[in-house]
């Protein structure tokens, strides 16, 4: 099968889909719980499952804020890190799994979302947004650059948000014979429509010979 993405908006179902797959093509995502302070103090916290690290020297993380604002215009962390140049990365685990859904809701921008859902912040070091107190690993960062992407509906803006880590916090219990306990973790990724994943089954294959 081959399809065009932009055609295949017209024949999903010629092709046998119910919906656009693409999201449940390139998986699994890790998920980027991003806190941030708008320039007037209020708090935001959101996921993002189009993240990663793509670079190590320093650590440069980039995070996909597609999309609109429930209420209309950008979404708050978008403008949030455009406005302060910071942001907090929270890792989502299994035990946090729905906090994190609470947290994608289409909440007014004067709502806080750490605090309307339940969770404890706890306090940067070196930025201002606060972290999620019970995420095992957060980034702190500051802004890099924001790369504005193409977009088929000009209303939904596609933006690429690239954050340079300048501190980082792990929970001790992490940490087992020198190495993160992945195992002990049990992260969780983003697989497309209602679908997620945890990481629970490690296996090592050494250096290519």
């Amino acid at each position: 099968m081959f399809y065009d993405p932009v055609d295949l908006r017209e024949r999903k179902t010629e092709l046998g889909f119910r919906f656009n797959p693409i999201k449940s093509l390139v998986i699994p995502r890790p998920i980027a719980w991003v806190s941030t302070l708008s320039a007037s103090g209020v708090g935001n916290l959101a996921p993002f499952s189009f993240f990663n690290m793509v670079a190590f020297d320093p650590p440069v993380l980039a995070i996909g804020c597609n999309g609109k604002h429930a209420d209309g215009g950008l979404k708050d962390t978008l403008v949030n890190v455009g406005e302060t140049g910071e942001f907090v990365v929270n890792l989502v685990t299994w035990e946090l799994r729905e906090k994190m859904l609470a947290t994608a809701a289409g909440l007014p921008r004067d709502v806080d979302e750490m605090a309307h859902v339940g969770l404890d912040s706890a306090p940067s070091v070196r930025v201002a947004p606060p972290r999620v107190a019970a995420s095992p690993i957060n980034f702190e960062c500051t802004h890099l650059d924001t790369v504005a992407l193409p977009t088929d509906f000009p209303e939904r803006k596609n933006n690429l948000i690239l954050g340079v880590v300048v501190g980082i916090h792990i929970d001790g219990a992490c940490v087992k014979d020198g190495l993160i306990d992945v195992e002990a973790l049990k992260p969780l990724s983003r697989l497309g429509y209602a679908d997620y994943s945890v990481v629970e089954t490690i296996f090592s294959m050494g250096e290519p010979s």
